[in-house]
């Protein structure tokens, strides 16, 4: 390869893949510096230069001179021989291809750093390119691809989840994704499994945050600000609480949201995959925030306890499983949206200090951490509700334990 079709090689490919130019032949020479030094076996470092103009190829040696530095033992002044192979054209052209290819990607995904990391939250559609049983791939558009993360999180505990379990894509299906991270080519943390084959930018479709700009996109009054989303809480591909608060008295937010007919719910629904989507009034009072995040469940009454942040919820008999929910849903998704620990009793027991139907649910689950029910099942499997205040268990395991 002629210097001269070297450098028309490289302004193609800086031009086809929006690449700085010059950055490009920086990082070349660099490459070939480090190649030139073992081709050449210089005894010093080596400086390859590449004429902007004719392409031409000049290979230095560094060679030190004067004292090294005493505290560092660093040489600080070095003067350049010239060590230019006849051959230097060749050589480069052998060793052009791969460090070319090395450097386009690595600045490709500089470029795609630079754009996208200031886009992080931002909702984005894209096309299904490639499935695996560990990722998908979503084209951007042309020449910006994402990562779609669904690794088994008992293999690969570190990996990501970003897929509702009800979920699955087709080629060339389009997506309505959350960007949640552009992955830093020149970050010195610790590196994703196989990233330099993966795509820099992640997204995501079981955060919370998806609902709020699909909202965005499907509620003007959102949009403008007149209607907040305040807090959401949700268990992917499952069911959603969404609390708004409008600026305006005259407007219910609640109405804005689920449009003529529910109208706009059912577009937020449809994207989801048919997410259910419960949309409820936030309130500065916690104790009617609390009333309203159990909805559809009919609450009775509501005591707060503001110090311990614990509240306590009567509900009609014939309401406590629906105030429940399915497996503990509803009034786990209502804990987590309100920020309350919510303890739901019926009516007929609600005099009671430990009754049976007592249920706590709590917005955040983890198993190993302190005041969680100590209730291990014959199967081994320890209750993940929270203890009752002063007790080692929650409210449907202490009788239990008591027997």
């Amino acid at each position: 390869m002629a210097s001269s079709e070297l450098i028309e090689a490289l302004q193609m490919l800086a031009h086809e893949r929006k690449i700085d130019e010059f950055y490009l032949i920086e990082r070349l020479e660099a490459s070939l510096a480090k190649s030139y030094q073992h081709i050449l076996d210089l005894e010093w470092d080596a400086r390859v230069t590449i004429d902007r103009n004719s392409g031409k190829i000049y290979v230095y040696e560094l060679v030190p001179v004067g004292e090294p530095d005493e505290e560092t033992g660093e040489y600080t002044e070095f003067e350049e021989r010239d060590v230019t192979p006849h051959d230097v054209s060749r050589i480069a052209a052998q060793n052009a291809k791969s460090v070319i290819s090395t450097l386009v990607r690595e600045a490709g995904r500089q470029t795609i750093y630079e754009e996208f990391s200031k886009r992080v939250g931002d909702l984005v559609t894209g096309t299904v390119l490639q499935g695996t049983p560990d990722f998908t791939i979503i084209k951007i558009r042309d020449g910006v691809e994402a990562e779609l993360p669904h690794y088994d999180k008992t293999r690969y505990p570190n990996e990501r989840n970003e897929r509702p379990k009800n979920e699955r894509y087709r080629h060339n299906q389009r997506l309505k994704t959350l960007i949640i991270e552009v992955r830093n080519p020149n970050s010195e943390d610790v590196k994703a499994r196989g990233e330099q084959a993966r795509p820099s930018i992640v997204v995501s479709r079981t955060h919370p945050d998806l609902i709020r700009r699909l909202f965005e996109i499907e509620v003007p009054e959102i949009y403008d600000g007149v209607v907040e989303i305040k807090s959401i809480a949700r268990e992917p591909g499952a069911r959603s609480k969404v609390a708004v608060y409008s600026r305006e008295a005259n407007l219910d937010p609640v109405g804005a949201c689920v449009g003529p007919r529910g109208s706009r719910v059912r577009m937020v629904v449809e994207e989801l995959r048919n997410e259910r989507v419960d949309v409820i009034q936030w309130s500065e009072d916690p104790a009617v925030y609390v009333r309203n995040a159990l909805s559809p469940a009919r609450v009775s009454h509501v005591e707060i306890d503001e110090e311990t942040q614990y509240a306590t919820v009567v509900v009609p008999d014939d309401q406590l499983s629906l105030a429940i929910g399915k497996e503990g849903q509803n009034a786990r998704l209502a804990a987590r949206l309100t920020g309350w620990h919510i303890d739901i009793k019926s009516a007929s027991f609600a005099g009671s200090p430990a009754p049976v139907d007592n249920v706590l649910i709590d917005e955040d689950v983890v198993e190993d951490e302190d005041g969680l029910c100590e209730y291990v099942s014959p199967d081994g499997v320890r209750c993940r509700n929270h203890a009752r205040p002063g007790s080692h268990f929650c409210g449907i395991h202490a009788s239990q334990s008591e027997e």
